[in-house]
Protein backbone atom coordinates (compact mmCIF):
# COMPACT_ATOMS: atom_id res chain seq x y z
CA UNK A 1 0.00 0.00 0.00
CA UNK A 2 2.83 2.36 0.90
CA UNK A 3 4.54 1.60 -2.42
CA UNK A 4 1.30 2.36 -4.28
CA UNK A 5 0.97 5.73 -2.55
CA UNK A 6 4.59 6.62 -3.35
CA UNK A 7 4.10 5.65 -7.00
CA UNK A 8 0.94 7.74 -7.27
CA UNK A 9 2.69 10.77 -5.75
CA UNK A 10 5.57 10.44 -8.23
CA UNK A 11 3.25 9.95 -11.21
CA UNK A 12 1.29 13.05 -10.22
CA UNK A 13 4.56 15.04 -10.18
CA UNK A 14 5.46 13.72 -13.64
CA UNK A 15 2.05 14.69 -15.05
CA UNK A 16 2.14 18.13 -13.42
CA UNK A 17 5.43 18.71 -15.24
CA UNK A 18 3.98 17.87 -18.65
CA UNK A 19 4.96 14.21 -19.06
CA UNK A 20 2.44 11.86 -20.70
CA UNK A 21 2.10 8.13 -19.99
CA UNK A 22 3.73 5.72 -22.44
CA UNK A 23 3.76 1.94 -22.08
CA UNK A 24 6.85 0.40 -23.73
CA UNK A 25 6.76 -3.24 -24.83
CA UNK A 26 7.74 -5.90 -22.30
CA UNK A 27 9.02 -8.36 -24.93
CA UNK A 28 11.80 -7.29 -27.28
CA UNK A 29 13.74 -8.89 -30.11
CA UNK A 30 17.02 -9.71 -28.36
CA UNK A 31 19.03 -10.20 -31.57
CA UNK A 32 17.91 -6.78 -32.81
CA UNK A 33 19.07 -5.08 -29.60
CA UNK A 34 22.43 -6.88 -29.60
CA UNK A 35 23.01 -6.18 -33.31
CA UNK A 36 22.15 -2.51 -32.92
CA UNK A 37 23.61 -1.72 -29.50
CA UNK A 38 26.56 -4.07 -29.28
CA UNK A 39 27.24 -6.53 -26.48
CA UNK A 40 26.41 -4.30 -23.52
CA UNK A 41 23.02 -5.91 -22.86
CA UNK A 42 23.79 -9.53 -23.84
CA UNK A 43 25.07 -10.62 -20.42
CA UNK A 44 22.14 -9.08 -18.56
CA UNK A 45 19.28 -10.26 -20.81
CA UNK A 46 16.69 -12.82 -19.76
CA UNK A 47 15.97 -14.55 -23.06
CA UNK A 48 13.78 -17.33 -24.39
CA UNK A 49 13.07 -18.94 -27.76
CA UNK A 50 9.62 -18.68 -29.34
CA UNK A 51 7.99 -21.55 -31.22
CA UNK A 52 9.08 -19.97 -34.51
CA UNK A 53 12.71 -19.97 -33.35
CA UNK A 54 12.93 -16.22 -32.77
CA UNK A 55 14.93 -15.22 -29.66
CA UNK A 56 13.08 -12.74 -27.47
CA UNK A 57 13.97 -11.11 -24.18
CA UNK A 58 12.22 -9.39 -21.33
CA UNK A 59 13.12 -5.71 -21.59
CA UNK A 60 16.45 -5.20 -19.79
CA UNK A 61 16.12 -1.44 -19.84
CA UNK A 62 13.03 0.79 -20.00
CA UNK A 63 14.92 3.58 -21.75
CA UNK A 64 15.78 1.28 -24.66
CA UNK A 65 12.18 -0.02 -24.77
CA UNK A 66 10.88 3.58 -24.79
CA UNK A 67 13.28 4.50 -27.61
CA UNK A 68 12.04 1.59 -29.72
CA UNK A 69 8.47 2.83 -29.16
CA UNK A 70 9.53 6.35 -30.19
CA UNK A 71 11.05 5.08 -33.45
CA UNK A 72 7.65 3.71 -34.50
CA UNK A 73 6.11 7.23 -34.25
CA UNK A 74 9.20 9.44 -34.75
CA UNK A 75 7.57 12.55 -33.26
CA UNK A 76 9.00 14.58 -30.35
CA UNK A 77 7.85 12.98 -27.12
CA UNK A 78 7.81 13.93 -23.45
CA UNK A 79 6.80 10.72 -21.74
CA UNK A 80 6.77 8.88 -18.46
CA UNK A 81 6.54 5.14 -17.84
CA UNK A 82 5.79 2.84 -14.94
CA UNK A 83 6.96 -0.74 -15.15
CA UNK A 84 9.54 -3.42 -14.57
CA UNK A 85 12.98 -3.95 -16.08
CA UNK A 86 14.38 -7.47 -16.10
CA UNK A 87 18.10 -8.04 -16.06
CA UNK A 88 20.79 -10.23 -14.59
CA UNK A 89 23.49 -8.68 -12.46
CA UNK A 90 26.87 -9.85 -11.18
CA UNK A 91 26.26 -7.96 -7.92
CA UNK A 92 25.24 -10.00 -4.91
CA UNK A 93 21.74 -9.49 -3.45
CA UNK A 94 20.62 -7.64 -6.59
CA UNK A 95 17.11 -8.19 -7.93
CA UNK A 96 16.32 -9.63 -11.37
CA UNK A 97 13.24 -7.41 -11.40
CA UNK A 98 13.53 -3.66 -10.92
CA UNK A 99 10.38 -1.60 -10.49
CA UNK A 100 10.91 1.76 -12.15
CA UNK A 101 9.16 5.04 -12.76
CA UNK A 102 10.91 7.12 -15.37
CA UNK A 103 10.73 10.08 -17.71
CA UNK A 104 12.19 10.68 -21.17
CA UNK A 105 12.33 13.68 -23.51
CA UNK A 106 12.93 12.37 -27.03
CA UNK A 107 13.50 14.36 -30.22
CA UNK A 108 13.56 17.84 -28.64
CA UNK A 109 16.43 20.17 -29.54
CA UNK A 110 16.11 22.34 -26.39
CA UNK A 111 18.90 20.34 -24.78
CA UNK A 112 19.85 22.74 -21.98
CA UNK A 113 16.21 23.27 -21.01
CA UNK A 114 15.44 19.54 -21.28
CA UNK A 115 18.42 18.46 -19.16
CA UNK A 116 17.26 20.80 -16.41
CA UNK A 117 13.63 19.67 -16.75
CA UNK A 118 14.52 16.02 -16.22
CA UNK A 119 16.76 16.64 -13.19
CA UNK A 120 14.30 19.12 -11.68
CA UNK A 121 11.30 16.80 -12.13
CA UNK A 122 13.11 13.86 -10.53
CA UNK A 123 14.23 16.12 -7.66
CA UNK A 124 10.66 17.35 -7.15
CA UNK A 125 9.49 13.73 -7.06
CA UNK A 126 12.02 12.92 -4.33
CA UNK A 127 10.87 15.93 -2.32
CA UNK A 128 7.22 15.00 -2.91
CA UNK A 129 7.67 11.64 -1.21
CA UNK A 130 9.50 13.45 1.60
CA UNK A 131 12.91 11.90 1.20
CA UNK A 132 15.51 13.47 3.50
CA UNK A 133 19.22 14.24 3.11
CA UNK A 134 18.89 14.40 -0.66
CA UNK A 135 22.17 14.63 -2.55
CA UNK A 136 22.87 15.16 -6.24
CA UNK A 137 26.02 14.18 -8.07
CA UNK A 138 26.59 15.08 -11.67
CA UNK A 139 29.07 14.28 -14.42
CA UNK A 140 29.35 14.97 -18.13
CA UNK A 141 30.71 12.34 -20.52
CA UNK A 142 31.29 14.93 -23.25
CA UNK A 143 33.97 16.68 -21.16
CA UNK A 144 36.09 13.52 -21.14
CA UNK A 145 35.78 13.31 -24.92
CA UNK A 146 36.80 16.97 -25.23
CA UNK A 147 39.90 16.26 -23.16
CA UNK A 148 40.92 13.18 -25.15
CA UNK A 149 40.49 14.98 -28.48
CA UNK A 150 42.68 17.85 -27.23
CA UNK A 151 45.59 15.61 -26.19
CA UNK A 152 48.53 15.02 -28.50
CA UNK A 153 48.40 11.29 -29.15
CA UNK A 154 47.66 8.94 -32.07
CA UNK A 155 44.09 8.78 -33.29
CA UNK A 156 43.80 5.07 -32.57
CA UNK A 157 44.45 5.71 -28.88
CA UNK A 158 41.84 8.47 -28.77
CA UNK A 159 39.23 6.18 -30.31
CA UNK A 160 40.18 3.35 -27.98
CA UNK A 161 40.02 5.39 -24.77
CA UNK A 162 36.67 6.99 -25.66
CA UNK A 163 35.17 3.70 -26.74
CA UNK A 164 36.12 1.89 -23.52
CA UNK A 165 35.61 4.70 -21.01
CA UNK A 166 32.44 2.92 -19.82
CA UNK A 167 34.47 -0.20 -18.89
CA UNK A 168 36.54 1.03 -15.89
CA UNK A 169 38.59 -2.16 -15.39
CA UNK A 170 39.59 -2.48 -19.05
CA UNK A 171 40.08 1.29 -19.29
CA UNK A 172 42.60 1.08 -16.44
CA UNK A 173 44.49 -1.63 -18.34
CA UNK A 174 44.55 0.60 -21.42
CA UNK A 175 46.08 3.42 -19.39
CA UNK A 176 48.81 1.07 -18.16
CA UNK A 177 49.64 0.13 -21.74
CA UNK A 178 49.56 3.75 -22.85
CA UNK A 179 51.84 4.73 -19.96
CA UNK A 180 54.42 2.18 -21.06
CA UNK A 181 53.97 3.06 -24.74
CA UNK A 182 53.01 -0.54 -25.51
CA UNK A 183 50.57 -0.74 -28.39
CA UNK A 184 48.53 -3.69 -29.61
CA UNK A 185 50.58 -6.81 -30.28
CA UNK A 186 51.39 -7.93 -33.82
CA UNK A 187 48.90 -10.82 -33.74
CA UNK A 188 46.03 -8.48 -32.86
CA UNK A 189 47.12 -6.04 -35.54
CA UNK A 190 47.16 -8.62 -38.33
CA UNK A 191 43.88 -10.15 -37.08
CA UNK A 192 42.29 -6.71 -37.39
CA UNK A 193 43.78 -6.25 -40.84
CA UNK A 194 42.35 -9.59 -41.94
CA UNK A 195 38.90 -8.55 -40.67
CA UNK A 196 39.30 -5.22 -42.47
CA UNK A 197 39.93 -6.87 -45.84
CA UNK A 198 37.00 -9.24 -45.32
CA UNK A 199 34.59 -6.44 -44.39
CA UNK A 200 35.49 -4.45 -47.50
CA UNK A 201 33.52 -7.04 -49.49
CA UNK A 202 30.37 -6.65 -47.33
CA UNK A 203 27.34 -4.39 -47.69
CA UNK A 204 28.52 -0.94 -46.53
CA UNK A 205 25.10 -0.16 -44.97
CA UNK A 206 24.88 -3.34 -42.90
CA UNK A 207 24.66 -2.61 -39.14
CA UNK A 208 27.07 -4.38 -36.78
CA UNK A 209 27.14 -3.45 -33.06
CA UNK A 210 25.38 -0.16 -33.71
CA UNK A 211 27.63 1.01 -36.56
CA UNK A 212 27.51 0.55 -40.32
CA UNK A 213 30.23 -1.47 -42.05
CA UNK A 214 31.29 1.80 -43.70
CA UNK A 215 31.81 3.48 -40.29
CA UNK A 216 33.76 0.49 -38.96
CA UNK A 217 36.04 0.46 -42.01
CA UNK A 218 36.81 4.17 -41.55
CA UNK A 219 37.84 3.46 -37.97
CA UNK A 220 40.04 0.53 -39.05
CA UNK A 221 41.62 2.68 -41.76
CA UNK A 222 42.64 5.34 -39.21
CA UNK A 223 44.01 2.62 -36.96
CA UNK A 224 46.25 1.11 -39.66
CA UNK A 225 47.57 4.43 -40.99
CA UNK A 226 48.40 5.81 -37.53
CA UNK A 227 52.03 5.62 -36.34
CA UNK A 228 52.56 2.54 -34.18
CA UNK A 229 54.36 4.21 -31.28
CA UNK A 230 54.92 7.56 -29.62
CA UNK A 231 56.79 8.92 -26.61
CA UNK A 232 54.28 10.90 -24.53
CA UNK A 233 52.23 8.08 -23.03
CA UNK A 234 53.33 8.58 -19.44
CA UNK A 235 52.61 12.32 -19.55
CA UNK A 236 49.19 11.83 -21.16
CA UNK A 237 48.15 9.17 -18.63
CA UNK A 238 49.09 11.53 -15.81
CA UNK A 239 46.81 14.22 -17.32
CA UNK A 240 43.90 11.79 -17.76
CA UNK A 241 44.22 10.47 -14.20
CA UNK A 242 44.37 14.01 -12.86
CA UNK A 243 41.18 14.92 -14.76
CA UNK A 244 39.34 11.89 -13.40
CA UNK A 245 40.12 12.95 -9.82
CA UNK A 246 38.16 16.21 -10.09
CA UNK A 247 35.38 16.13 -7.51
CA UNK A 248 33.98 19.44 -6.31
CA UNK A 249 30.92 21.53 -5.59
CA UNK A 250 29.25 22.82 -8.74
CA UNK A 251 30.05 26.37 -7.65
CA UNK A 252 33.79 25.55 -7.79
CA UNK A 253 33.77 23.69 -11.12
CA UNK A 254 34.84 26.54 -13.43
CA UNK A 255 37.80 27.32 -11.20
CA UNK A 256 38.88 23.68 -10.98
CA UNK A 257 38.67 23.11 -14.73
CA UNK A 258 40.54 26.33 -15.50
CA UNK A 259 43.34 25.42 -13.06
CA UNK A 260 43.50 21.94 -14.58
CA UNK A 261 43.80 23.33 -18.12
CA UNK A 262 46.49 25.84 -17.15
CA UNK A 263 48.51 23.30 -15.18
CA UNK A 264 48.57 20.91 -18.14
CA UNK A 265 49.14 23.56 -20.84
CA UNK A 266 45.74 22.99 -22.44
CA UNK A 267 43.56 25.60 -24.11
CA UNK A 268 41.27 27.46 -21.70
CA UNK A 269 38.16 26.72 -23.76
CA UNK A 270 38.72 22.95 -23.92
CA UNK A 271 35.69 22.40 -21.65
CA UNK A 272 33.13 24.50 -23.46
CA UNK A 273 29.98 22.36 -23.15
CA UNK A 274 29.06 23.40 -19.63
CA UNK A 275 25.75 25.22 -20.15
CA UNK A 276 23.59 22.29 -19.01
CA UNK A 277 25.78 21.84 -15.94
CA UNK A 278 25.75 25.53 -15.04
CA UNK A 279 21.97 25.58 -15.48
CA UNK A 280 21.66 23.19 -12.53
CA UNK A 281 22.57 26.04 -10.18
CA UNK A 282 18.89 27.01 -10.47
CA UNK A 283 17.93 23.88 -8.52
CA UNK A 284 18.68 25.60 -5.22
CA UNK A 285 20.34 22.37 -4.12
CA UNK A 286 23.94 21.43 -3.38
CA UNK A 287 25.32 19.62 -6.41
CA UNK A 288 28.61 17.74 -6.58
CA UNK A 289 30.39 17.45 -9.92
CA UNK A 290 32.51 14.32 -10.44
CA UNK A 291 34.43 13.77 -13.67
CA UNK A 292 34.68 10.02 -13.05
CA UNK A 293 30.91 9.57 -12.65
CA UNK A 294 28.43 8.09 -15.12
CA UNK A 295 30.58 5.40 -16.74
CA UNK A 296 28.39 2.39 -15.93
CA UNK A 297 26.13 2.70 -19.00
CA UNK A 298 27.72 2.97 -22.43
CA UNK A 299 25.01 4.96 -24.18
CA UNK A 300 25.34 8.20 -22.18
CA UNK A 301 26.87 11.05 -24.22
CA UNK A 302 26.48 14.20 -22.09
CA UNK A 303 25.19 15.13 -18.66
CA UNK A 304 24.72 12.24 -16.21
CA UNK A 305 23.30 12.48 -12.70
CA UNK A 306 22.28 10.54 -9.61
CA UNK A 307 19.94 11.56 -6.81
CA UNK A 308 20.32 9.75 -3.50
CA UNK A 309 18.89 9.86 0.00
CA UNK A 310 21.25 8.77 2.72
CA UNK A 311 23.20 5.83 1.29
CA UNK A 312 20.49 4.78 -1.17
CA UNK A 313 20.32 5.74 -4.81
CA UNK A 314 16.83 7.01 -5.65
CA UNK A 315 17.23 7.85 -9.31
CA UNK A 316 19.75 8.02 -12.12
CA UNK A 317 19.72 9.40 -15.64
CA UNK A 318 21.41 11.43 -18.31
CA UNK A 319 21.64 12.45 -21.95
CA UNK A 320 22.03 9.80 -24.67
CA UNK A 321 22.02 11.42 -28.11
CA UNK A 322 23.55 8.42 -29.93
CA UNK A 323 21.24 5.66 -28.69
CA UNK A 324 18.32 6.18 -31.08
CA UNK A 325 20.64 6.01 -34.10
CA UNK A 326 22.13 2.76 -32.82
CA UNK A 327 18.58 1.40 -32.51
CA UNK A 328 17.66 2.24 -36.10
CA UNK A 329 17.21 6.00 -36.55
CA UNK A 330 18.90 7.49 -39.64
CA UNK A 331 20.76 10.09 -37.56
CA UNK A 332 21.48 11.04 -33.96
CA UNK A 333 18.37 12.26 -32.14
CA UNK A 334 18.54 14.35 -28.94
CA UNK A 335 17.32 12.39 -25.92
CA UNK A 336 17.51 12.67 -22.14
CA UNK A 337 15.81 10.80 -19.34
CA UNK A 338 15.96 9.31 -15.87
CA UNK A 339 14.42 6.50 -13.85
CA UNK A 340 13.46 6.22 -10.19
CA UNK A 341 14.26 2.83 -8.64
CA UNK A 342 11.17 2.02 -6.57
CA UNK A 343 13.02 -0.88 -4.90
CA UNK A 344 15.12 1.69 -3.01
CA UNK A 345 12.27 3.83 -1.71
Amino acid sequence: MKSKKLSNAIIKTFENNGFVLSEPDVLLDSNYIIERSGEKFRGSMLTFEQEDGKIMCLRPDLTVASCLNFLKKNTPSKIYYSGKAYRRSSSKNSNFINDQLGIEILGSRNEIQDDFKVVDTILKSANKIKKKNIKIKVGDISLFKNLINALDMPERWKLRLMRHFWRPAYFTELLKRLEKNTDIDAISFYTDKKKFNKMKKMDMNKIVAGRTISEILKRFDKKFKDPRSFDNGKKIVKIIKSFLKINCKLSKLDERLLNFAQKNNLQKNIFKNLKSIHNLKKLNQNVNFITNFGREIEYYTGIVFEISSGNKEIARGGRYNDLLKSLGAKKNIPAVGAAINLNNL
